[in-house]
């Protein structure tokens, strides 16, 4: 099978859950034997994938030119021949959408609502623009697909609500993660050890993206009552974003230095050892998680994750154990469910549970299911590729 996939930025040239995901999925693919080419928004000098890698344009160009390089690069390859084109971000889709020939089908990977992301981080009238046109391109995308895969059944109901994709044409698929990187951590003690991490203070850390639907804020007032019960406690948060000046403003407004400390980008080669060194992950997530490639990351490595209500989070952890699933996402609720765990009110699955909970979500269980969703929206006649429509999307 060939198939054109297009992603966003390449990973790990850019962090974020779904360029990591896409650079798994790409990894899954290829060693299954399919071919084709993955696009992606730019590429360093010599980088190569493990799919032809095509650059959209170069490192730090504007929306415009990248979105004219997605239309050049996909018409290229579609020349060269492909069975089913799979994108991974509408908006890099959207200008080839009339040159894909009428029976390729196309088979959409939902990783959220663009636009819904959009209105939670943008204000004013030049956002609120903005809004509408990504709905606009979102919406002409899923339209077109045969199939729309979601990665839990909360955003295949967003795609059904606020997109109109109908039912029959959702597949929910959950993420894969290679658990073997994160399998293979060490214990608690050699993992602090390795990173300088003191050996008997509790451990919290939420790796996220610095951005406000992300739930820090809430997570560093959280703070404010379990460092009353713990004192030693510490909260640790790795990540990268726009709103990293405002949660170290927190943190030393509330006098907070000593038990919450940002740790910036976590290197790829140090993610499992944090995992692996920490009591427990947090995902305090507010609004629109998809999935959470990290909560699937920290089981593997043997710790625990508390987590919101949120998207799909609790449909990843309500099957190991529903104690691990925050009653809200208010900072009094996290620091209750924090603080009976460190206390010891409630027992949370050790680490040999968490790991082989995760193994439902390795590539070997997931590829099979998206293989699957790939052949089923297949055109079954067998004959070569109609012309492109020439259609407006």
């Amino acid at each position: 099978m060939r198939v054109l996939m297009a992603g966003m930025d390449w990973y790990p040239n850019e962090p974020g859950g779904l360029n990591r995901y896409v650079y798994g999925v790409a990894q899954a693919l290829a060693a299954a034997g399919v071919t084709g080419a993955a696009l992606v928004s730019y590429l360093l000098p010599g980088q190569a994938g493990p799919l032809p890698l095509r650059a959209m344009a170069e490192k730090g160009a504007p929306f415009s030119e990248r979105m004219r390089g997605a239309r050049r690069q996909a018409r290229e390859a579609l020349r060269a021949g492909v069975d089913l084109a799979n994108p991974h971000f509408a908006p890099y889709a959207y200008p080839w959408l009339r040159d894909l020939p009428r029976n390729v089908p196309l088979v959409a990977h939902f990783h959220g609502p663009w636009a819904g992301e959009m209105a939670v981080e943008q204000r004013g009238l030049r956002g609120r623009a903005r809004v509408l046109l990504a709905r606009r391109i979102e919406r002409a995308v899923y339209r077109r697909a045969a199939r729309v895969i979601t990665l839990s059944r909360a955003f295949a109901q967003i795609a059904c609500q606020d997109y109109g994709v109908p039912q029959e044409r959702l597949c929910v698929i959950p993420g894969g993660v290679d658990l073997s990187l994160y399998q293979a951590a060490p214990d608690r003690r050699e993992a602090r050890a390795r990173l300088g991490w003191p050996q008997e203070a509790p451990i919290l850390l939420s790796v996220r993206r610095l951005w406000r639907r992300m739930g820090l804020e809430s997570l560093i007032d959280a703070m404010l009552s379990v460092r009353c019960a713990h004192p030693q406690a510490r909260l640790l948060i790795g990540g990268t974003g726009p709103i990293s000046a405002e949660l170290e403003a927190r943190i030393q407004k509330q006098d907070l230095a000593a038990n919450v400390q940002m740790l910036g980008f976590i290197p790829d080669a140090d993610l499992p050892l944090a995992y692996a060194a920490a009591d427990l992950s947090l995902v305090p997530t507010l609004a629109l998680e998809g999935f959470g490639l990290i909560t699937v990351e920290s089981l593997a490595a043997g710790t625990p994750v508390l987590g919101t209500p949120i998207g799909g989070t609790p449909e990843i952890l309500a099957g190991l154990s529903p104690d691990l699933i925050f009653a809200s996402a208010t900072p009094a609720d996290m620091a209750e469910r924090i603080d009976a765990v460190l206390a010891g009110r409630i027992a949370l699955p050790d680490a040999a549970q968490c790991r082989a909970y995760s193994a439902r979500y390795g590539w070997p269980e997931v590829l099979p299911r998206l293989m699957a969703a790939f052949h089923e929206a297949l055109p079954s006649t067998g004959r070569p590729a109609a012309p492109p429509s020439g259609a407006t999307p």
